[in-house]
């Protein structure tokens, strides 16, 4: 025989459930007086035959004419007062779901305008904050028919949907800013991803709350893995390839200034990626990697003469040849290389 309840409640603290149903399985059967308690931070949507008929705010809610009117409504009058009649209950957690982790799994790529490459790639991190603003359409929409459904259920979708609008912001601040310049607008950034997302989470019957970008950087990818993704000629290639060289010995223990960090996103090479996209490089159709180089080089060159070809500092060939990796003879205080010596550097 079908249990009769007459006090509906949940009094979970659904620290991570957004919605519970009652009764779990099944359908409950309730009578008319039965009572609905609802505590703080939840609302209940009553249902029945796979209608919502009524959404209850915190408090005790008693089952009757005079305050329920679409449940009884619905039931109709050929039930009487104490008959009891199978519904189910929804109770959803109205509370903020706050510090929700966000991320890109992959760099983004924007404009740069002015510095290398002219693109660049980006990642980012941070946090945001929900809130159930629509139980009933919540429920409707989202939860269907589940016993419970807690923020494990929705989180990739929601991530995925922050993403999407945070990629788009990026590459409409980008026309208009260098990597550098966007950096240092994060805050203005986190408000106008909340703006855009907003009518998409409402359209679930959520609010998003906050959206913070807690860190946005370059991302360090290397030059074989930009050209993996399309980016990079066979020219520039070379040259990347050249200056993470020159990069690595000077940060080997007595070596030069070095370039920094993430140049493989167009961050800090200069001159020399401005050249190479501009055509001032000459783009080889077939050949090894000394054939980047031109077919100009001298037979003997200073390291000032090698940097020209390399276009990089004269320091960083000077410490790719104290680290070993571009081999020279030392004449006094002063460094000559060999075309061949360069050409087996670029090789390598």
């Amino acid at each position: 025989m079908a249990r009769i309840f007459d006090v509906i409640e949940y009094p979970n603290e659904m620290e991570n459930e957004i919605v519970h149903r009652f009764p779990e399985k099944g359908i409950g059967d309730y009578r008319i007086g039965s009572q609905v308690i609802v505590r703080e931070s939840q609302s209940a949507v009553f249902f029945r035959d796979g209608r919502a008929l009524d959404v209850f705010g915190p408090g005790r809610h008693t089952i009757a004419t005079a305050n329920i009117p679409k449940i009884i409504d619905f039931i109709g009058k050929a039930f009487n007062d104490r008959t009891p009649f199978p519904a189910e209950v929804y109770f959803v957690s109205t509370k903020e779901f706050a510090d929700l982790k966000w991320g890109t799994p992959q760099p983004i790529i924007v404009r740069n305008p002015g510095v290398g490459l002219g693109v660049a790639l980006l990642q980012g991190f941070g946090t945001y904050s929900i809130q159930v603003s629509d139980p009933q359409q919540f429920v409707t929409q989202v939860v269907g028919a589940q016993e419970t459904y807690d923020m494990d259920d929705i989180d990739n979708r929601l991530r995925t949907m922050l993403l999407s609008k945070f990629a788009d912001l990026l590459g409409e601040t980008g026309a208009e800013n260098n990597v550098l310049e966007m950096i240092g607008l994060t805050e203005e950034l986190g408000a106008g991803v909340r703006a855009k997302a907003q009518p998409d989470f409402a359209a679930l019957g959520l609010t998003l709350k906050s959206f913070y970008i807690g860190n946005l950087k370059p991302s360090s990818k290397s030059a074989q893995e930009l050209r993996d993704m399309g980016m990079l000629d066979m020219a520039t290639y070379t040259q990347l390839q050249a200056a993470d060289a020159l990069r690595d010995a000077a940060q080997n223990e007595g070596g030069g200034a070095g370039l920094t960090a993430g140049i493989g996103a167009g961050m800090g090479i200069g001159n020399l990626m401005q050249q190479a996209t501009s055509g001032a490089v000459a783009q080889p159709q077939k050949g090894d990697a000394s054939a980047a180089a031109g077919a100009s080089m001298p037979d003997v060159m200073t390291p000032s003469e090698a940097a020209a070809i390399l276009r990089v500092s004269e320091e960083d060939v000077v410490a790719a040849i104290k680290a070993g990796d571009l081999k020279a003879k030392k004449l006094g205080s002063a460094y000559r290389i060999s075309k061949g010596a360069l050409e087996k550097f670029l090789s390598d």
